[in-house]
């Protein structure tokens, strides 16, 4: 699943989805922003309208009013009554930001949208192409593009405290002001066809898997308040809260968490969630040193907390980078440090536990691969099926993972996507108006699954009939990219820069706009921070550590044509090197991923020896690890024989 570059996050979700499949405990039965479901254009004349009415109400009077893509956990991928973007917009890509002024309409997006949303805003909006010359971000473009004495209104708990000061800053040069509103406009508008609140029930994680208690984390989290000098940290991420406790839950598609927030004091730890949600085990769990309060109390507990705690001059609460602006408001701005959250850096460094399991879930993954990819050969070369569309397929290969043990469901919407549809980086198939998969196009898939002891996320291109010079050559230089990046080995405090993966394309005056590498949760968010590998300044500030797992994907779209992308979760290990400058130590990468790479899109000539030899011994390493779960699959088990002959 791609990464982002310039803007953000995952993952609309606006139509239902149909499935006769298994439904595992924490999979939902709704599309979400994953990927591009549904690109059908949406008539946004009327909410405009009714929202531009609001704008310049009485009571609010605003000449430009901002909706994010983030809910007020700052999530990337949303529950369906947090789409408010795709909700006012029609697009419902994860990546963007709406900005509404009193006679024109801007949505912003990076690159692995630009063709989504072309297809899906209506004559309303103007598409602003994040990364283009001369094209301002959306953030750029509300501190200093909208005219001079400007009031920008924003829902508080959508903004970031740090991104809202920023913002006052460049307004105030513009003798332009920066309104806080107590309603969100959006809302109002979607009035009472906008979804309730979902409040699934919550589960325990296992230590087995977890491979750390929930109090040892609380522990280590208060060291760092105690090494910060902090007094309290307020928690207000959903996947760092499901990680802090080892809960899991289902109220996202995709993801398994919850809405709650925390509290850690060096005394004290607060859990903010609905009651409804906490059963019994999960009370046993937690155990009698965590308090729990109901979500709604939140907010009015940070009111609180400064007195509470007995703040001094220099005594800070430490709130997240990505904390919202209503929570900055509520503890009071002199009793703030924003930094990043010391639990986004304890949880990417996976312990020896989440390793192993990463390990294994990935083998039990690449079997239900073995299986779908073979099945998907016959059908198109052997059967001459010429009526399966894309959904269907994604649909088998979702049964196929729900055979597997430990599968909790899927960890994104499967892209499955062939010919042109590929080209559009974040595609999924829309399951009443999808195209057929066609034996002379490429075909290109990304999908993952969600265990109990790991999460998956792999991409893989193929072609089932005969490929082109040009998709052979597209394709051998994407592979070069990929085996550069798993063969890297780089020395301590070395950040996810990622020219290595672009340096054969660019030989070919080639690229693509999407990031190379995010960081992947363990059965949590396929996307994770602050690490990655890519042109981000998050990923340019944060150095890769041992333990970290990160996915490498370079890829190459020719619009209109075809898209090539190839995927494996890599883990950053401690690298065996004769020397050691500087007592530096270096790093290094282990793959987890065992999923043959398509030979038949391979250029040969363009490989070096090195290369072909990483190739042969990446299928080698496939076929043992993965033939043993093959044994009662004849079909499947011949596949994987064939696809990972040496070259």
């Amino acid at each position: 699943m791609l990464s982002w570059t310039l803007g953000l996050r995952f993952r609309s979700h606006l139509l239902p989805r149909p499935s006769c499949l298994h439904k595992p405990r924490f999979y939902s039965t709704t599309l979400t922003n994953m990927g591009a479901q549904a690109t059908h254009t949406v008539d946004t004349t009327k909410r405009l309208e009714a929202l531009r009415g609001l704008m310049s109400g009485g009571k609010v009077s605003v000449d430009a009013y901002v909706v994010p893509s983030e809910d007020q956990h700052s999530s990337e991928y949303l529950a369906h009554c947090d789409e408010r973007r795709a909700f006012i917009s029609g697009f419902n890509g994860s990546a963007g930001c709406a900005v509404i002024t009193k006679d024109q309409a801007y949505l912003f997006t990076d690159g692995r949208y630009f063709l989504q949303a072309e297809k899906q805003l209506d004559k309303n909006w103007t598409l602003m192409k994040q990364g283009l010359a001369d094209v301002p971000t959306w953030k750029e473009f509300v501190s200093k593009r909208l005219e001079t004495k400007t009031r920008l209104g924003i829902d508080p708990s959508l903004i970031s405290a740090g991104d809202a000061q920023s913002f006052e800053d460049g307004l105030n040069t513009r003798d332009s002001t920066l309104v806080s509103l107590e309603q969100n406009l959006v809302d109002i508008v979607w009035g009472s066809e906008r979804p309730s609140r979902p409040k699934s029930a919550v589960e325990p994680l296992d230590v087995k898997y977890a491979g750390q208690a929930h109090h040892d984390k609380i522990a280590k989290v208060r060291e760092e308040l105690e090494k910060k000098k902090v007094k309290a940290l307020v928690v207000t991420m959903l996947d760092e809260v499901a990680w802090l406790f080892n809960l899991r839950g289902s109220d996202i598609d995709f993801n398994p968490v919850f809405f709650a927030y925390a509290v850690v004091t060096p005394s004290t730890t607060s859990l903010f969630i609905d009651p409804a949600q906490v059963s019994d085990a999960v009370r046993a769990h937690l155990g009698d040193d965590i308090e729990i309060r109901t979500y709604d109390e939140f907010f009015g507990y940070l009111k609180g907390l400064g007195e509470e705690l007995k703040l001094g001059k220099d005594e800070k609460v430490l709130i997240g980078d990505k904390s919202s602006q209503a929570v900055a408001n509520a503890l009071g701005k002199d009793n703030i440090k924003i930094a990043r959250s010391p639990i986004a850096s304890l949880k990417s460094i996976k312990n020896s536990t989440e390793v192993e399991g990463f390990r294994a879930c990935h083998i039990r993954d690449g079997a239900a691969l073995a299986k779908y990819f073979a099945w998907l050969e016959e059908e198109l070369t052997v059967k001459g099926n010429e009526g399966l569309s894309e959904w269907k397929a994604a649909e088998k290969l979702e049964g196929y993972r729900s055979e597997g043990a430990l599968f909790k469901g899927l960890s994104f919407t499967t892209i499955s996507s062939t010919g042109p549809n590929g080209a559009i980086i974040h595609y999924s198939p829309d399951p009443n108006d999808c195209a057929i998969i066609k034996k002379d196009q490429i075909y290109l898939c990304d999908s993952g699954g969600q265990y109990l002891d790991g999460t998956t996320d792999v991409t893989r291109t193929w072609h089932f009939g005969t490929p082109t010079a040009e998709e052979k050559r597209a394709f051998t230089r994407v592979l070069q990219g990929h085996i550069a990046i798993d063969k890297a080995v780089f020395p301590n405090g070395t950040t996810g820069t990622d020219s290595w993966a672009r340096r054969a394309l660019w030989e070919d005056g080639l690229d693509y706009r999407h990031g190379t590498g995010h960081g992947v949760g363990h059965f949590l968010n396929v996307h994770e921070g602050p690490h990655g590998i890519g042109v981000h300044i998050t990923y340019n500030s944060t150095p890769l550590k041992a333990g970290m797992t990160v996915s490498n994907e370079p890829g190459y779209y020719a619009d209109g044509k075809f898209g090539i992308r190839i995927e494996n979760i890599v883990i950053v290990q401690e690298a065996k090197t004769p020397n050691n400058f500087g007592d530096k130590g270096f790093l290094s990468f282990e793959h987890v991923t065992v999923c043959p790479i398509h030979k038949k899109l391979i250029d040969t000539e363009l490989l070096t020896a090195q290369e072909k030899t990483w190739l042969n011994n990446y299928h080698a390493e496939t076929w043992e690890k993965v033939s043993p779960l093959l044994q009662n699959d004849t079909r499947a088990l011949e596949w994987l024989k064939r696809e990972c002959a040496p070259l």
